[in-house]
This record gives C-alpha cells, sequence and structure tokens, in this order.
C-alpha cells in the first residue's frame, strides 16, 4: 500500500505495509463481484467454497440482477455493500474489469484476484485493459491474477477458487502460472496425502508477483518449504531479490516449463549464441540458492527428503544393497545427474570384510549379497557411514525369499538421522516390503520404489545444499585497484558519436585495460609500410590482425595472420588480408591492419564474454575458448556482478577447470588472479551498459600470466534509449554512496556500503564492542560467540542492496595500517513498502568523535535517493546519547514506550 510523505509514521501503519498482502490472503471480508446462481460457472462455484469453508469474515456476493445468491444477501454494485471489504473476487468479463477495479479503490480495498480471462493473452486489446487496470490500482491496491485460478489459504479456511475441493492444510505453500496444473497438483494432494499452507495460482502476474509471493510465505510461520510452478519470470530482479533472502531458511524448489526450448538467436559474438534462456534461468537459480526439478513427483519427493534429513557436504553417495543390478541403476542415475559413487577408503574394506561373505562387492555399490540378514544390513550401514569420503546414504532392498524387509528397516532406525549424511532408502517390491517402508518412513527415512529415484533425489540434494553454501561462502579480499571507469565511458561515447556500434579491437582492448584486465601491446597500422614499421619496432615473431570498424569476427574473412617472422611476410599478409576483405565485404571495410608481438601459446585459451537475456539482462560466460568454442561448448553462465567465490563457481562448472588446476605435470594457472579477473569483467559488464555484448576470446592462461590476446566490444544500437537498455537482474555494489569523511580528532575515514568481502573485518569489530554497546544495540547482552558465527556475519555482509543498505566506517589501524571497521549502520526496507528501519553501531573507541551522527546521516540521504517516505527506529531508553541525535535530525516518538524501547520516526 503506497502513502504520501505527509503520512505520519506509526507503528500500526509500519505493520500493516509490511502485511499488505494480508488483504488477500487473510482478508476479514470478501465481496464476490460476479457472483451468481447459475450451476457449472464460475461465480457460483467460487461463491460455494467461500461460505462452505469458513474463514472467520462476511462474504458479499455483488450481483444486479439478483437479490440473494446460494442463500446469502446480494447487493447491486459494490458501492452497496455496507460493511468495508478487504479483498474482491472479480469474475466478470474482461471488459467490466477496469471500472470495477476503479470502485474498489476508491472504497479502499486493498486486495482483489481477478479470475475473468479474456486480457493479454488476447493479444494488444487485452493489454490495453491490464495497464488500465495496474495504472488505477497501483501504490492502493495489490491484484492477483487475471486470468487466474485463486487463492488457498487452508489453515484459515479460505477458499477464494473454482477449484473441486479445498486443500488439506500443511506446510508446503504452493504457487502455481496454470491454474490446470493447480487443479492436477490438489487432486493428487488428496491421494498422497499432501498439505499446504497456501494453495495460489497466480495467473499472467499483472501486479502480485513472485517476488511478493515469496517473500510473503518466507514471512509465514505455517509455511515451512515453497513450491512453485514457473511459465515466465516475470520481473527477474524482484524474484531472485525474494528467493536468495528466503531460500536460506526455507526450500525453494521450482518446476520451470520449457528445458527443450531452442537456445537464444545467433549473434554477433560467440557469447551471444552460446547462451541459451533456459540455461540461463539455472544459473540465476544456482545464484539464488533455489532448487530446480523436472517433475511434478519429484518437487514434491523433495519437499520430503529436505524436512525429513541433513544437506548432504557433498556429491559423493555410498550405496548400500543386496543385488547387483539396482545398485547399478542407481549408479547410472548417480552418474548422470552430476554425482558421485564415494570411494570407500581402505580402513572402510578391512572393517567390511571382517564380517561380510569373501564374495561381496569390495567397492561401491557395496553388495552384501542377496542373503544378507537384517544384521548384516545394520553394520554394514553403520561402517559405511563412518567412512569420511560419504556424502549420503542410500540403502537398496529387494526382496529374496530369505530377505527380511521389516526386520532390516527395524535394525536401520538408530542411523535415521546421520549428521551432514542423508540416509535415503529404496525398498523394492509391493506387499512383502510395505510395512518395512512404513517404519523407515516412521523415523524418517524417505523410501522410493526404485533406487534410480532415490539417486536422482540424493542428487537434488547436493545441487541444493551447494547451491545455498555459494551464498553463505566469504570471498576473499580484492587487491586494492580501482577501475578507470570514466576512461572506458568515453571509448565507449566516442564511437556512439561516430556512428558505430562494433568497437575495434584496438578500442575493445582499450577498455578491457580501463579495468585492469592485462592485454597484449597492439599497434595500428594504416598503410603497408606501417605494418612493417610496427613490426620492425615490436620484434620477431607478429601477428597482424585485420582493423576494421564493420567486420566482427576477423577469422572468418581471414583476417588473421600468425607467426610472421620476417618483414616480407608481414607485407605479404597485409596485402592477403586487403584482398581477402575487398572481396568478401568491400574495399570501405579495410581500414589497415594491427600488428602484436607472437605471443607463445604456452597456456589454456579461455572465452570470457557476456551478451543480454531478455529476462535477466547481462549475462556472463567462461569456457573453453579458441576456434573451435563452438563446437565444444564447455561453458557455464553465471549473472553480474560476481565476487571471488562466484567467479570460482562458475569455473568449477566446466571442464577445463580441471586443466586450469594443473594436470599431468602442469602447473596451475594463478586461479586467485583469475577470479579477480572474473570479478573486474562482470564489474566493467554491470557498469558500462551501452555494451550489448563483449568477448574475450582467447584470454590465455597459464602459471606466469593472464593475458587478454583478443577482444570484441557491441555496442546497443543507436536507437536504444537508455531506457530502454536491460536491467542488470541483480543490484550491483552501490559505488554512489562511497564517501570520505573526518571524524571529530582529524582522522580520515571512507564510510561505504558493506560487501561480502568484508566478513573477516566483522569479527575484530564486534570483539571490541563493549557489554554495554551490545546491550543498547541489540537490547539484550548477546553472546560474542552468537554475534561472530559464520552464517550471521555471511547474512550481514552478503546483502541484497534492493532490500537493505548496510554502512560500515572503515579506518587504517594506527599501528599496522591495515583496515579496520569501526562503524556499521543499517536501513532495512520492509518489503513493498516506502517504510525502512536504521540502525547504527559504532566502536567504543570511536564514540563521541560524531561518528554514529555522520552514519544516520548518510542513512537518511540514501533512504531519500532510495525513493523511501519514512524510517524509523527502536531505541533503548537508556540511550540517551542516540535519542539526541535522532531528536537533533528530526525524528520524533512514535506511541508509548514498550519494556523501555522508544521508537522514532522521520519523515523524508
Amino acid at each position: 500500500m503506497a502513502t504520501t510523505p505527509s503520512t505520519p509514521v506509526t507503528a500500526e501503519r509500519v505493520a500493516s505495509e509490511f502485511q499488505q498482502l494480508d488483504a488477500i490472503f487473510a482478508p476479514k471480508n470478501v465481496a464476490v463481484i460476479g457472483a451468481t446462481e447459475n450451476l457449472g460457472s464460475v461465480g457460483r462455484t467460487i461463491m460455494y467454497n467461500l461460505i462452505s469453508n469458513p474463514f472467520g469474515g462476511a462474504v458479499f456476493p455483488v450481483n444486479p440482477k439478483r437479490p440473494a445468491v446460494l442463500g446469502v444477501k446480494a447487493y447491486p454494485t459494490i458501492q452497496d455493500v455496507p460493511d468495508p471489504v478487504d479483498l474482491a473476487v472479480i469474475v466478470t468479463p474482461a471488459k467490466s474489469v477496469p471500472p470495477l477495479v476503479k470502485d474498489c479503490v476508491a472504497l479502499g480495498i486493498r486486495g482483489a484476484i481477478i479470475i475473468s480471462a479474456g486480457f493479454k493473452e488476447t493479444g494488444p486489446e487485452g493489454v490495453a485493459l491490464e495497464q488500465e487496470i495496474l495504472a488505477t490500482a497501483r501504490g492502493k491496491m495489490r491484484i492477483v491474477g487475471p486470468n487466474c485460478l485463486g487463492v488457498m489459504m487452508p489453515h484459515y479456511g479460505l477458499n477464494a477458487t473454482f477449484a473441486g475441493a479445498m486443500a488439506n492444510p500443511g506446510s508446503v505453500g504452493f504457487i502455481s502460472q496454470s491454474g490446470a496444473l493447480a487443479t492436477s497438483v490438489l487432486d493428487w494432494s488428496f491421494k498422497e496425502r499432501v498439505g499446504f499452507s497456501s494453495f495460489i495460482s497466480v495467473g499472467s502476474m499483472l501486479d502480485v508477483n513472485w517476488g511478493d509471493l515469496i517473500s510473503y510465505l518466507g514471512d509465514d510461520p505455517k509455511t515451512s518449504s515453497i513450491i512453485v510452478y514457473m511459465e515466465t519470470v516475470g520481473d527477474a530482479r524482484s524474484f531472485l531479490s525474494a528467493a536468495r533472502e528466503v531460500a536460506r531458511d526455507k526450500p525453494i524448489i521450482v518446476i520451470k516449463a520449457g528445458r527443450t526450448e531452442a537456445a537464444a538467436h545467433a549473434a554477433a559474438s560467440h557469447t551471444g549464441s552460446l547462451t541459451g534462456s533456459d540455461e540461463v534461468l539455472d544459473a540465476a537459480f544456482k545464484r539464488a540458492g533455489v532448487l530446480r526439478v523436472d517433475s511434478i513427483q519429484d518437487v514434491f519427493s523433495m519437499v520430503e527428503v529436505l524436512a525429513k534429513q541433513p544437506r548432504p557436504r557433498g556429491n559423493r553417495l555410498t550405496i548400500l544393497t543386496n543385488a547387483g543390478g539396482p545398485g547399478v541403476l542407481a549408479t547410472d542415475a548417480l552418474i548422470g545427474g552430476g554425482g558421485e559413487l564415494a570411494e570407500i577408503t581402505p580402513e572402510t574394506i578391512q572393517k567390511l570384510n571382517e564380517f561380510l561373505p569373501a564374495a561381496w562387492s569390495h567397492s561401491n555399490p557395496i553388495d552384501v549379497l542377496g542373503d544378507a540378514g537384517p544384521d548384516r544390513y545394520a553394520k554394514s550401514l553403520a561402517i559405511a557411514a563412518d567412512d569420511a569420503n560419504s556424502d549420503g546414504l542410500l540403502v537398496i532392498l529387494t526382496p529374496q525369499a530369505m530377505t527380511a524387509a521389516t526386520e532390516t528397516a527395524e535394525l536401520l532406525k538408530p542411523y535415521a538421522q546421520i549428521e551432514g549424511k542423508p540416509v535415503i532408502a529404496s525398498w523394492m517390491g509391493g506387499e512383502v516390503v510395505s510395512e518395512g517402508e512404513h517404519v523407515l518412513n516412521q523415523v524418517d527415512i524417505p523410501t522410493f520404489q526404485y533406487p534410480d529415484a532415490a539417486a536422482r533425489m540424493f542428487n537434488y540434494m547436493w545441487q541444493y545444499a551447494d547451491n545455498l553454501r555459494a551464498i553463505y561462502e566469504t570471498p576473499s579480499l580484492p587487491p586494492e585497484t580501482t577501475a578507470d571507469v570514466r576512461a572506458a565511458e568515453q571509448i565507449i561515447q566516442q564511437v556512439r558519436a561516430s556512428g558505430r556500434t562494433i568497437l575495434t579491437e584496438t578500442e575493445s582492448k582499450q577498455v578491457l585495460a580501463a579495468y585492469g584486465i592485462p592485454t597484449i601491446p597492439t599497434f595500428v597500422a594504416t598503410s603497408e609500410d606501417a605494418a612493417a614499421q610496427s613490426a620492425n619496432s615490436v620484434g620477431y615473431p607478429v601477428v597482424i590482425k585485420l582493423h576494421s570498424e564493420t567486420i566482427t569476427h576477423k577469422t572468418d574473412v581471414g583476417g588473421v595472420k600468425l607467426n610472421l617472422q620476417t618483414e616480407e611476410a608481414v607485407r605479404d599478409a597485409y596485402r592477403a588480408i586487403q584482398a581477402s576483405v575487398t572481396e568478401k565485404y568491400s574495399a570501405a571495410d579495410f581500414l589497415g591492419v594491427s600488428v602484436q608481438p607472437m605471443i607463445k601459446q604456452d597456456g589454456y585459451e579461455i572465452i570470457l564474454g557476456a551478451s543480454p537475456d531478455p529476462q535477466f539482462g547481462p549475462v556472463l560466460l567462461f569456457g573453453m575458448g579458441g576456434i573451435l568454442v563452438e563446437v565444444f561448448k564447455d561453458r557455464a553462465l553465471g549473472l553480474p556482478p560476481l565476487n571471488t567465490t562466484l567467479a570460482r563457481r562458475m569455473m568449477e562448472q566446466t571442464k577445463i577447470y580441471t586443466a586450469l588446476k594443473g594436470i599431468r605435470g602442469r602447473k596451475s594457472v594463478d586461479m586467485p588472479a583469475l577470479e579477480q579477473l572474473m570479478v573486474r569483467f562482470s564489474q566493467l559488464v554491470a557498469e558500462q551498459k551501452w555494451i550489448k555484448e563483449i568477448d574475450i576470446n582467447p584470454l590465455l592462461c597459464s602459471a606466469e600470466r593472464i593475458l587478454a590476446l583478443d577482444a570484441r566490444v557491441l555496442l546497443y544500437d543507436q536507437d536504444v534509449t537508455e531506457d530502454q537498455l536491460p536491467r542488470l537482474a541483480i543490484r550491483p555494489y552501490p559505488t554512489q554512496y562511497v564517501k570520505p569523511w573526518t571524524m571529530k580528532n582529524g582522522a580520515d575515514v571512507t564510510i561505504r556500503p558493506i560487501r561480502p568481502e568484508d566478513e573477516p573485518l566483522m569479527t575484530p569489530f564486534h570483539e571490541r564492542l563493549s557489554e554495554r554497546t551490545v546491550q543498547l544495540r541489540y537490547f539484550y547482552p548477546m553472546r560474542l560467540s552468537q554475534r561472530i558465527e559464520h552464517e550471521r556475519l555471511s547474512r550481514i555482509t552478503f546483502i541484497d542492496y534492493d532490500r537493505e543498505m548496510a554502512l560500515v566506517a572503515e579506518a587504517r589501524d594506527e599501528r599496522s595500517g591495515d583496515p579496520q571497521i569501526i562503524a556499521a549502520a543499517r536501513l532495512i526496507k520492509l518489503y513493498g513498502g516506502e517504510d525502512a528501519e536504521f540502525t547504527v553501531l559504532v566502536s567504543d573507541a570511536y564514540q563521541g568523535q560524531g561518528l554514529g551522527s555522520e552514519m544516520l546521516r548518510q542513512l537518511i540521504d540514501i533512504g531519500r535517493a532510495e525513493g523511501l517516505k519514512h524510517i524509523y527506529g527502536d531505541i533503548l531508553g537508556d540511550n540517551r546519547s542516540m535519542l539526541r541525535v535522532t531528536t537533533s535530525m528530526g525524528f520524533r516518538e512514535i506511541g508509548e514506550p514498550k519494556e523501555g524501547v522508544m521508537r522514532v520516526g522521520l519523515d523524508l
């Protein structure tokens, strides 16, 4: 709900902003506009579902032609309803919806579900209807739909859908873009006894989107996991922002249609032709900690597995079986999905040899043979679980004549929970094994009918755990290098001013150099004599390449000549390139050549690039480079900006990564330097918004050096305006908020937004805080061990700048000269509203220097720049210095103190 700047900040209003979707998901009263008695109609079904599943409020049918609907008094118009309405469910023809929404907004109705179809799916006229609705509702009403099934909240008894039945209450939040699929899942859930905390059909997502819903369910105590059936992403930044925040605490499992869609259309760079929207989606899910699965059955299986078993620490599975065939099936599924068989240690083999028959497999899968009894199974599992090489265990049982399925399950119960190692089972068969399955399920060991399905679930588990680790892992601190952003911008603007969209190789390398990416010296020669002179100056051997403002792939026109040893060879190459370009293009496309030293190819050729995706904006690519880049297609995609952790994880997804680390006696590439280069490249992509596509191919990587041998940059067309440029899916580091400042004692500090690399500096910051300072900030004596816990510090340093803005004050240690954090302040936005809560914390040694006041002042400035209307904070009554600071800046007290805590607020 939008508010005006003059609206006073109150605790009550702040709370209502934060739960703005309650009007839809927890309404007190509901109006059904279009309710009817017609059998089989949507309006009748929704009305019946609402009154037959009491949610504790009143239902008002709106129908100008009937005095009552299903025995409930009806009203001719929404204006005639006598009581306040929270939610309007609209079931009328599409053309009638815009004026109805206008009426609802005028009455202060805060939520609507538009069931009606006939909008953007019908073409331009339907799009215009949607835009009219959105313009009326923006800031005043939230809308689910149109063209949707509706909303069920089983715990509250709310069924505002036209489904045939009410979902059972449970802990799964289900969101679907397909109403038909939602009803199928609902029917399936009754058979499988699956319950839901919410069951939401979003339709075409005119207003309420994935980000809104994930955030809402993330705060819902009745929801423990979230399932999404997705057809389109919509607002990518909103989705990723919400998903990354919520996935830390609740699994988000997505099934996304369209894996087999063709890759992105061929573009003017290798990167453009190598990226496909589905691959980009996978990269985005990984970045946000979201798990993607391929089937409805897998979705609910993963909900069960993640709820019952711990997340694995890696991808190595130990398989225990009493038959070889099922073990092979499980192994194929495991390896095919990226998992690995755990390599059994010699110590484990020795222990197993002590009691297993001589014919056991002596490897993984551990085949305990067909005559294995319960004791042999249990003892084998106990030993396998202790193997340090194993990250999880799959126990397979086939019902042979001597197999005791139930007794075996009973003896496995003590191993149901092993820290860091999930245990899953496949009791194959039917009635014979059903009781054993029941025993295992009762102690939270998930069971699967077939072993390949169980192995597939383990793959999903380690992939999910790996995605989450990327969120919590601390990146290394970048070296003190500053990009020359202005120099790169000037080159790009000069090219645009000339009417070109393609940078020459020399210009492209100058852009790279501005961001600290090493390039090979390059000299442009516009004549044969100039080329010979440059080659003589550089020293032989040399490379000459086509210099053109119009041709992007030089190799395709014979525009690259390597290893030229003499002046005569250089002159011949110059003439050959000129002739080839004139023949295949035109003489005007040949502007000369560039002359470069021939670099010894003693390393690996890498491609590093970026191109735009229609949903996620700029997308990064890393992989095996060279002229066969599109043949091998060994690549990984990622979203900018990167840090060193994310850069390394991108590289780990490729085959070339193994070689880069050193194989067959070759030294490893300087991996930290390569990570830093990728971070700087992602910074370039994030900051230079006029770049459409960029390639470094090849990027030569060896133990001694990393060097960009060739580069090309393509800009957006001249007719593209700045507001048409794609937006980054993840907000980059806000450099505009980095400011120098001087304390009262004359010491200089830098006040800047926090970054993930700050985690190591936050530990000593907290260690230096006194007990009183901790009490005043956290309102209780929070223990140091709690404050410096890795998971907590990673949360407060690795933030989403769209959701919150945290500042730190960085100073130099007087003795060592090392950087140290001496203060921290935070502005936490209330999701979907225009309010934010502030906090300020200053190290004891630097209190009284005006630092706290300056941090708060900068938070206020940031709040205004970010479009906030109000900020507030809670302050202990004993914290008189902070109360004086806020009073001096115009804050005023809100309400009465509660348990010694004052709330102060400021209208911006």
